[in-house]
């Protein structure tokens, strides 16, 4: 799905990752789930590219839903896979903390977890090497993404800022549709580690000169960071009163 030039997402609002064309080549932003590879496949044709030109995939953090097809395509195509280094261990060995699931309707929940099932979920494999980044880092990749960190979700979640395409990326941060309860609209993630980290990290996000907020979960954001993290951060207010 083409969202603006350059810029494409690969998946749906229940799951989703990033795809951003460039002259210089591409550059993919989390994995999704492993079916996913064929949407990668389907979209890298309609470019008229191939998986020769990704030039590096950079995941937001660890979490299976967002390490998909990273494996697949570090070990059949060589493209390193970029993650902070304080969710490296998660993502080459799937081990997190347990956390409370929260609110929940049946509906919404059982239409994740069947959406997981046919994107092959349950077949998704560890990324064995990774590349470590920090906070701050500039990547040399196409449209030189900007590593920010955005712990809470997981320790080592980042937003990846691509000034390019006015993007920035945001992972589980925050969701625009909460998978649990089909809740629509910019709200905090289920499944959040620390919950008031996630929180103070939104001061982060609203610092961020972009035009679209591309979270992992839910619709794009079209509009500005400030706005969405003030948005998430009234809907987390009023869900806890």
């Amino acid at each position: 799905m083409e969202l603006a030039p350059h810029l494409h997402r690969l998946g749906n609002d229940v799951v989703a990752s990033y795809l951003i064309d460039l002259p210089e080549g591409i550059t993919l932003v989390d994995a999704g789930l492993p079916g996913h590879w064929h949407d990668l496949h389907r979209t890298l044709t309609e470019l008229g590219r191939s998986v020769s030109d990704i030039r590096g995939l950079v995941l937001t953090h660890g979490d299976g839903d967002h390490i998909g097809f990273a494996e697949r395509l570090r070990s059949e195509a060589e493209v390193p896979v970029f993650v902070h280094g304080d969710d490296a261990h998660r993502v080459r060995t799937g081990e997190k903390p347990k956390t409370a699931m929260g609110p929940a309707r049946i509906g919404p929940t059982l239409g994740f977890f069947a959406y997981g099932l046919r994107k092959n979920a349950l077949r998704t494999r560890h990324v064995s090497e990774v590349v470590t980044v920090v906070d701050g880092q500039v990547l040399d990749l196409p449209g030189s993404p900007v590593v920010i960190g955005m712990p809470g979700h997981s320790p080592g979640s980042i937003a990846v800022h691509i000034p390019a395409v006015e993007a920035v990326f945001v992972g589980d941060a925050l969701t625009t549709r909460h998978v649990l309860t089909g809740r629509r609209g910019p709200q905090p993630a289920p499944f959040t580690d620390e919950p008031d980290d996630a929180d103070a990290s939104l001061d982060r996000l609203a610092a961020v000169s972009a035009s679209w907020v591309l979270p992992g979960h839910g619709a794009p954001w079209q509009g500005s960071p400030s706005d969405i993290a003030t948005a998430v951060r009234a809907a987390g207010q009023r869900a806890a009163s």
